[in-house]
């Protein structure tokens, strides 16, 4: 490979990291382990389901939208578990308020999407651990995006919103919070 060539891609990977820098992303709701108010209220789980408040700052320059990804690696489906995706949330936004995944609240920000979890359902999907798996990380991300919209719908595979987010991040933030049943 030409050296000029992988000189200037090294800048190019340091200037994306140093230019995301300080991109944040934090929940008031909980703070290292979920509560009975963000567990699923379905397959022996009895939570309220209710989606906690993020709030992200320091987007990187360039950002046209943001995406929250709610994901459990620790699922034992052998493909992880997604809870939650919402997309094409307007670049001024700096937050989602306690519940935004409730399609019926209509709360989230206007534009964004939230397409289908692996419950099979659009919105918010709490945790709900099998019985006697163990903890479960649960991570929230929030994505720095350069597209104002993914141009995806609702009835999008967590799979195909995944590989959009790839190729549309700027930077990403993550929270990881906890449960066990």
């Amino acid at each position: 490979m030409n050296k000029h060539f992988l000189i200037t891609l090294f800048f190019i990977v340091l200037s994306n990291f140093a230019y995301a820098d300080g991109f944040t992303l934090e929940s008031p709701d909980v703070q290292g382990q979920l509560t009975n108010d963000q567990e699923f209220n379905a397959f022996g789980c009895t939570g309220k389901n209710i989606s906690p408040r993020l709030t992200w700052k320091n987007v990187p320059e360039g950002t046209k939208s943001i995406a929250i990804t709610m994901y459990d690696a620790d699922a034992p489906t052998g493909s992880g578990f997604w809870h939650w995706l919402i997309f094409d949330i307007p670049a001024n936004v700096t937050s989602l308020e306690t519940n935004a995944g409730n399609l019926s609240t209509a709360i989230a920000p206007k534009g964004s999407i939230q397409s289908t979890t692996s419950f099979g359902t659009a919105g918010f999907g709490g945790s709900c651990p099998p019985k006697g798996s163990g903890p479960h990380e649960y991570m929230f991300t929030a994505f720095a995006l350069d597209v104002k919209t993914l141009g995806l719908g609702q009835n999008t595979t967590p799979a195909m919103v995944g590989f959009n987010l790839s190729a549309h991040t700027l930077a990403k933030a993550s929270v990881v919070l906890y449960n066990r049943r």
